[in-house]
């Protein structure tokens, strides 16, 4: 749990850093920041659900072949 919330800080972090620096703004900075990282988790499980259809896939295409 500690490596998860440590990589959370560092990903606020980036996000924030990133964002201040091209825009100069504190406010875009932090709400892209809070943003960024929750839409990031959304397209995560989508990516997750994506490549566990593929693996199942591959798997049963290898059990007919066997």
């Amino acid at each position: 749990m500690l490596k998860t919330m440590t990589f959370a800080v560092l990903h606020f972090s980036v996000a924030f850093s990133v964002t201040y620096l091209l825009t100069g703004d504190l406010l875009v900075g932090g709400l892209v920041a809070t943003i960024e990282p929750a839409i990031n988790t959304v397209a995560y499980f989508f990516h997750e659900k994506a490549w566990n259809r593929i693996a199942l896939r591959q798997k049963l295409q290898h059990q007919l072949q066997a």
